[in-house]
């Protein structure tokens, strides 16, 4: 939830592939609550502007929608690209894996993490400038980490390429556990990877 000047919230609602009906039902309800604003997030999720605190648990349960993790030091939601189920240009299934990768969102961390997956090269969706980026190739994904788009702007190590889908939520798991293990309170991902140097890295995840 985020404050507004008015004293309303913004709140991030965990949509990010939704039916007609759904978006239907959701009108709805936003209407009853009057709520006039609706933006979507740099991670593709839909945001709700203006709802009263005491009114956002009565919003979730009518429209029936969760809110997503957006603040804090934790694991926000995972940014996907349509990849080949829709994409006439992707070259992996990127709603398959980040419908896996999305039991680690909210997970508490030593400071906050983004993850995207993108089905090709295009890069739609910059995983190499995420904490934890997968790029779609035709042999697999290529995996960066570390990478940042904020004030410290840095392209993301490659950690591994022609990794097969089956193996990449493996490999991130390893990366969240090492990293939430080891680094500092208030170190982000691309941080811990400077300090330790990113060979000594590498090593303790493949």
């Amino acid at each position: 939830m985020i404050k507004q000047r008015d004293g309303s919230y913004a709140v991030v609602l965990d949509l990010a592939l939704v039916t007609p009906s759904d978006l239907k039902r959701l009108s709805e309800v936003l209407e009853k609550y009057g709520v006039k604003l609706i933006k979507f997030s740099e991670s593709q999720r839909m945001v709700i502007v203006g709802l009263s605190p005491d009114k956002i648990g009565e919003f979730c349960n009518e429209a029936n929608v969760k809110l997503a993790p957006a603040t804090g030091r934790v694991i926000r939601s995972v940014k996907f690209c349509p990849g080949n189920t829709l994409c006439v240009n992707g070259l992996q299934n990127t709603i398959e894996l980040a419908e896996k990768l999305k039991k680690f969102e909210g997970m508490e961390l030593p400071d906050k993490m983004k993850i995207a997956i993108s089905g090709c090269p295009n890069s739609c969706t910059e995983p190499a400038v995420r904490d934890i980026g997968l790029m779609g190739t035709k042999n697999g994904f290529k995996i960066f980490i570390g990478g940042s788009a904020g004030r410290k702007p840095r392209i993301g190590w490659i950690l591994a390429e022609d990794v097969k889908p089956e193996e990449a939520e493996k490999i991130v798991e390893k990366i969240i556990e090492f990293y939430k293990a080891n680094a500092k309170k208030g170190q982000r991902l691309g941080d811990f990877v400077e300090s330790i140097g990113f060979e000594e890295f590498k090593k303790a995840i493949l």
